[in-house]
């Protein structure tokens, strides 16, 4: 499925702020199911742009804006190509009893730790092992676990925030996508299995079916011996596939974050998201979101669903 995504992210300030600097993770990363055939960013007021890779390979552009200035656009636009993934489930069993010595492995060392967002405790220990009761293979553990949060947890914009943890969410039982990605995280994480945040979009087409492709989209990945990270969207009950546009990875949201930085001036501002995910043969429709806010930080997520 070849998908063009148009992300513009738009600041109005009530008087001229300057001094802004910015650090930007909005360019799609290649991988085994996705490649990226453009990508273009561009900042008004012009801003010379830098460009590197992450601890965690993920792109990052920053910029700087030294002069005074009322207002502040960043559009990224991609035309990506995705594919659909194997299904985990055919292939070797892998023992739930086996996934510690994942612990020895460098690349799911960091998935298998607390975070910023996310919480090892004995509370999602034992509802982690509660739900897996009777699991002995991983993915099936992996699925039960989906299970619950897809039976247990409400869908709900606007009860939550960015800085939400997951044990607030957790406890609350309600949310949005970046909530219950940290929650099948923690429940992972308490049993073993290497799981990492992903920020990315969703493609929900004609039929209108799928939660959280209005603005950037959270799921998951989980790590399987002898199939690689696995990538489940916990916010709509499935494996994630050739709707899914994969931006970044991390231990959660804190490494990841769309946008992020720091300006002097006032606090008093208007923010607007506009996230547009299509098919290349499709009229684009616009979702948008506005928001007014009076702080000094940019909000590091734009807008989640």
């Amino acid at each position: 499925m070849k998908l063009h995504v148009l992300h513009r992210t738009s600041y109005s300030y009530r008087t001229p702020v300057r001094e802004s600097l910015n650090e930007l993770r909005l360019q799609p990363v290649d991988t085994q199911h996705q490649r990226v055939d453009a990508f273009n960013l561009k900042i008004t007021p012009h801003a010379p742009l830098r460009h590197q890779l992450d601890f965690y390979q993920n792109h990052i552009h920053r910029f700087d804006l030294t002069s005074p200035h009322s207002a502040l656009e960043v559009e990224a636009t991609s035309v990506v190509t995705t594919a659909l993934p194997a299904d985990p489930g055919q292939g070797q069993h892998t023992p739930l009893t086996s996934m510690w010595t994942c612990l020895q492995q460098d690349r799911c060392y960091d998935y298998l730790q607390s975070g910023t967002y996310v919480s090892l405790d004995a509370e999602t220990a034992a509802i982690a092992t509660q739900v897996t009761a009777g699991c002995d293979d991983t993915w099936d553990a992996v699925l039960a676990l989906l299970r619950f949060i897809h039976d247990e947890f409400l869908y709900q914009p606007a009860v939550t925030n960015v800085h939400t943890t997951m044990s607030e969410a957790l406890r609350l039982r309600r949310g949005v996508c970046q909530d219950f990605a940290h929650v099948m995280i923690g429940l992972c994480r308490s049993l073993k299995i290497p799981a990492r945040y992903v920020s990315g979009y969703l493609y929900n087409g004609p039929t209108d079916q799928l939660k959280g492709a209005q603005a950037t989209h959270a799921w998951l990945e989980v790590f399987l011996p002898g199939h690689g990270w696995i990538g489940i969207d916990p916010t709509n009950n499935l494996q994630t596939g050739e709707r899914h546009v994969k931006i970044a990875i991390g231990r959660d949201y804190a490494d990841v974050s769309p946008l992020r930085g720091t300006y002097r001036g006032t606090g008093e501002r208007t923010l607007r998201v506009e996230v547009l995910v299509t098919r290349l043969d499709e009229a684009p429709v616009f979702a948008t979101q506005s928001q007014s806010q009076s702080q000094t930080m940019p909000d590091p997520s734009n807008v989640l669903l």
